[in-house]
């Protein structure tokens, strides 16, 4: 059985469907900090089976041994933490000890219950800025907030425990831009508020819950001054953590790959692909930069596709669509 912390969340409920299509059986621990406690039987509906639950915080010690001791757990694919970068400057603290001490604590019942095979959620933070692009796995690693900061230390106590004990099987997936949903309009993104990421952005706009759509940054060095990022289906990114947990049961040791298109697109260029492929007008308006908010990101993806077999299979278009099904069926 595998263990899903998050999995109620946007990437976490994604991996559980396809989890369930390959017959894997699932036990979710969610705490909703995040997500709705509805996702659970909506995943249910999809998957055609039931998908084990308990509502727990991983700091919960004692939840997390009875989780542990209950089933018979052989994996965890780890997403549960917050991730806001913005929030992660405000409230630093509030992130170290939710995603740190969330994961040691989810490290110490793996090791006390002889779980050593983990999948866990990183980030493409954890590069320095001053990379060349594409990014390599093998590139400089460096934070600018404390949300990439919690998941580059994560990513090194994962290491050191490899490190420790030579039984121990760790996949780094350090994800690009997720967007896009699953083809039923069931589950998606659906952030609290107004959202952070551009593509709940955008589909709030088209279905008039937001005026506009705010374009962060119009000089920068790209062909139309707006960012690029790399965006990808978070069915593909699903896909990933399959292929992933597929590579741990013959291999040891801490392994980092980047999941992403190898694609770039600008903001202004996902605004053109959204209006076309839903024939919905999206109103923007050009404001001034973010700090800390990068020219151009996009991932070097050759590893993951010769090591792991994984390529993405989604592009721009049906990313749009899929979240334009999603957004629309929530109204």
């Amino acid at each position: 059985m595998i263990l899903v912390t998050g999995g109620a969340g946007f990437i976490g409920s994604h991996t559980c469907v396809e989890l369930a299509e390959k017959n894997h059986d699932t036990v979710i621990i969610d705490n909703f900090s995040n997500s709705e406690p509805g996702v659970i039987d909506t995943l249910n509906q999809i998957a055609k089976r039931q998908i084990q639950f308990v509502e727990a915080d991983l700091r919960d010690k004692e939840k997390l041994d009875e989780v542990f001791s209950t089933y018979d757990i052989d994996s965890v694919i780890h997403f549960a933490g917050l991730k806001a970068v913005g929030e992660s400057v405000s409230q630093p603290l509030e992130y170290y000890q939710n995603n740190v001490t969330g994961t040691l604590c989810l490290c110490e019942a793996m090791q006390n219950h002889g779980v050593k095979k983990m999948i866990f959620s990183s980030s493409a933070t954890v590069y320095d800025s001053g990379n060349d692009m594409p990014l390599k796995e093998t590139d400089i690693l460096s934070c600018t907030n404390p949300y990439g900061w919690s998941k580059f230390m994560i990513e090194q106590i994962l290491k050191d425990l490899c490190t420790a004990d030579s039984e121990w099987s760790v996949v780094l997936l350090r994800y690009f831009n997720p967007i896009g949903a699953h083809k039923s309009g069931k589950i998606g993104e659906n952030p609290s508020g107004i959202p952070n990421n551009l593509m709940p952005y955008i589909t709030r706009v088209a279905s008039g819950k937001l005026e506009k759509l705010h374009v962060f940054g119009s000089d920068y060095p790209t062909l139309d001054g707006t960012g690029i990022r790399d965006y990808i289906h978070v069915v593909d990114l699903a896909l990933g953590h399959i292929k992933a947990l597929e590579y741990t049961k013959h291999h040891k040791g801490a392994v980092a790959f980047n999941l992403g298109t190898g694609k770039g697109c600008s903001v202004l260029e996902m605004v053109a692909a959204f209006e076309k492929a839903t024939g919905t007008k999206i109103p923007y308006v050009l404001d001034d930069r973010r700090p800390g908010d990068l020219a151009v990101c996009y991932a070097d993806t050759t590893k993951a596709k010769q090591i792991l077999g994984w390529q993405t299979q989604f592009g721009i278009e049906k990313m749009c669509k899929d979240s334009w099904r999603f957004e629309s069926q929530r109204k």
